[in-house]
Parts: structure tokens; C-alpha cells; sequence
């Protein structure tokens, strides 16, 4: 019988989707894929426009439990909410109320399919969002109004920090408070007393313009700023090979 590679899965929305491309000579999946090479497979499965709710209606055909010719995960990274954070407008129905984007989180944590598993749950908060460029991008796609405002956006933030210090099997991965801080050290002029970068008030993009070209959507250095805090919370043992190394399998050599 073929001996399966254990897994790590990336699940969550356009964010996962597009981390598989190359951007400034990076990709984040590339990047922990070769981290891992020869022990565990990277399966990204990343849905484009999906929120919670649509995560966790499918969620049962996405993962199926374990078993001898089903690899087991071993890293489960979870990044949803920026389509949760869309706002109540005519023209987009991604929205989810944060009480119940709370709720749908802990609900995907604690399905039997998951917990089937047992992996590692790194729970990823939303990027920042730069509303300034965001509402360019807004009236671009056709819309008459902002879909998403970056105070709401942090607040969804603000909520994964909520559910991973009440889970304590979970493990917190702080991609906005990690992008938000890169910006602001690559924006020399930037005043913390003032508004945060990417909010309409105070009409100052900085560094976010680079990071996050279309005010939503990562560039291949902010997803080198998620994999470096990414990394750490990956254990790999000294044996972690499915197959053996070829000096095992070629003895004699030097």
C-alpha cells in the first residue's frame, strides 16, 4: 500500500487562493511547501470570495476524516473574515454579522471532521485593509459604494484574537497586527497619533500601497511577512521524511 504524505491545509478565501503565485519572486505556498518537502504536503484550498458561512456549509465535503488511504492533517491554517467584513450595500451578500462570524469560526475549529485530524489550528486574523485604495477598487468592480471600511475590518480582526485565546488549543497567527507594523516601519513620515494607515481620514496609504496593491488583496512581500511569522509554529522532527534519505537507501557512501 502507498504510504500517504501527511498534510498541511491552507482554508480560507481569496487570500489562501492566490498565495500559490509567484509575486516580487515569492510565493507562500512555495515557501512552506519547501520547508517541507519530503514530509508533508501543502494543499491549498482556498476559495475566492467565500466566507464563514459558505466554509462551513462545505466544509464536510472538503475534509474528510482520516483513514489509511486519506492523509491525516498535520497543520491546519485558517484565514477567513475579509469577506465576512463586507458591509450591508445592495450590490455585495458576503457579509456576515460578526456575532455570527465568531460563532461560525469556533463551529469550524470544533468539527468532528476536523478534530477527526487532530492538527495544529493556526488561526490567521485578516490582513489590514486599505479602504483608501479599496474603494478605488470598489467603484472599479462595479459597485456604488465601499464594500469594506478597514475599522470593521479590524474589528473581524480583533474577533480570531477573541476566539483563539478562548480555545486554547488554538494557536493565534497575527497577520494584521504583523502587515499594520511592516507598514508603518516602511512609512518614515508616519504619525501613530494620527489615523492608522489605509483609513479614509487620514488619507495616508504609506507602505500599505506596496503591501497590499489594491487595497485588499496581499503582494509577494506581505505574504514574506506571513510566512516568517508562519514558520516558527511549524515543528518538523530530525526523521520527518516519508521516505528514506539516499544514503539509506545507497549504503557505502561517505
Amino acid at each position: 500500500m502507498a504510504k500517504p504524505y501527511n498534510q498541511i491545509v491552507l482554508f480560507g478565501d481569496s487570500l489562501f487562493q492566490g498565495c500559490s503565485n509567484v509575486q516580487d519572486g515569492f510565493s507562500f505556498h512555495g515557501a512552506l511547501q519547501h520547508l517541507c518537502v519530503r514530509g508533508l504536503d501543502v494543499i491549498n484550498r482556498g476559495f475566492s470570495g467565500y466566507n464563514t458561512k459558505n466554509a462551513l456549509e462545505l466544509l464536510p465535503q472538503i475534509f474528510l476524516p482520516p483513514s489509511p488511504t486519506n492523509p491525516r492533517i498535520e497543520y491546519l491554517l485558517i484565514l477567513l473574515g475579509a469577506n465576512d467584513a463586507c458591509l450591508p450595500i445592495p450590490t455585495s451578500s458576503q457579509g456576515v454579522p460578526i456575532e455570527q462570524y465568531k460563532e461560525n469560526l469556533i463551529k469550524i475549529v470544533n468539527h468532528e471532521h476536523i478534530k477527526a485530524h487532530n492538527p495544529k489550528i493556526l488561526l490567521v486574523t485578516p490582513p489590514p485593509l486599505d479602504e483608501i485604495r479599496g474603494y478605488v477598487t470598489d467603484l472599479e468592480n462595479g459597485h456604488k459604494q465601499r464594500v469594506r471600511k478597514a475599522a470593521v475590518s479590524a474589528q473581524y480582526s480583533e474577533t480570531v484574537r477573541q476566539v483563539a485565546a478562548e480555545l486554547p488549543a488554538v494557536v493565534l497567527i497575527d497577520l494584521q497586527k504583523a502587515i499594520m507594523e511592516t507598514a508603518i516601519s516602511m512609512t518614515p513620515d508616519y504619525d501613530p497619533s494620527g489615523p492608522p494607515l489605509g483609513y479614509q481620514e487620514g488619507n495616508k496609504r504609506g507602505a500599505l500601497e506596496q503591501l497590499l496593491p489594491d487595497g485588499l488583496h496581499m503582494s509577494g512581500e506581505a505574504y514574506r511577512v506571513f510566512f516568517n511569522i508562519v514558520r516558527p509554529h511549524i515543528q518538523l522532527p530530525d526523521d520527518y521524511y516519508v521516505y528514506p534519505d539516499w544514503r539509506i537507501m545507497n549504503p557505502g557512501n561517505i
